[in-house]
């Protein structure tokens, strides 16, 4: 059994929108709408004698800065936390293009450093798994954002090698589902957030690592 499987652990999902997925920002228990929540349900049902618990943190619009400033707050102020589910760095290309705000991939890397020297510093070796942003072009617009987010996804799975990490490739996931019966908009609204069906490809992937 995987050592994410394991009694009493708490899992920890720390991101952007598609990971807040609407959650209730006043209610410290809920998930959200979307494959924090089915991740959830799939272990209370297959696995219910291991007592776990998700935590959803998730933060719509969050980039990699953004998510560092709360980084204390919503990250290393719990007292026990034994694996962290990482998916952040969308938006640190999409602001490139719709605001021209850039986040170079020098900082991008310094960012996940910090996530992942300051929670092993906090918590010890807990497992950390990593989810690569994608991008599925709806527009002609987006096909440029590859230019961008290829470089920042290099460095996710780089990270994932050199901290003994789980890697979870969404671009590649996606990027192998998309036929002409099942395009980009089949799973996702925009070209970023999953439809239904793009949270529950996410929510597989995650399940079939553990």
């Amino acid at each position: 059994m995987s050592k994410i499987l394991n009694d009493n652990n708490i899992i920890l999902f720390q991101g952007d929108s598609i990971t807040d997925c609407s959650r209730n920002k006043l209610d410290d228990e809920s998930l959200g709408n979307g494959y924090v929540k089915l991740v959830n349900h799939y272990i209370k049902t297959h696995y219910p004698e291991l007592n776990m618990k998700c935590i959803n943190r998730g933060m719509s619009g969050n980039r990699s800065k953004e998510l560092r400033k709360r980084w204390e707050k919503n990250t290393l102020s719990f007292e026990k936390i034994d694996v962290l589910s990482l998916y952040i760095g969308i938006n640190d290309t999409w602001r490139r293009y719709d605001t021209g705000s850039v986040t170079d991939v020098a900082e991008f890397r310094d960012n996940y450093l910090y996530f992942l020297d300051s929670t092993r510093e906090k918590f010890g070796d807990i497992e950390i798994i990593l989810l690569s942003p994608f991008v599925l072009p709806v527009t002609p617009g987006q096909l440029e954002w590859k230019e961008d987010l290829g470089p920042k996804i290099e460095v996710i799975e780089n990270i994932a090698k050199e901290y003994d990490a789980k890697y979870i490739p969404l671009q590649q996931s996606f990027n192998g589902q998309l036929t002409v019966d099942t395009p980009g908009c089949y799973w996702t609204r925009d070209g970023v957030h999953p439809t239904a069906k793009g949270h529950v490809l996410i929510a597989k992937e995650w399940i079939d690592l553990i």
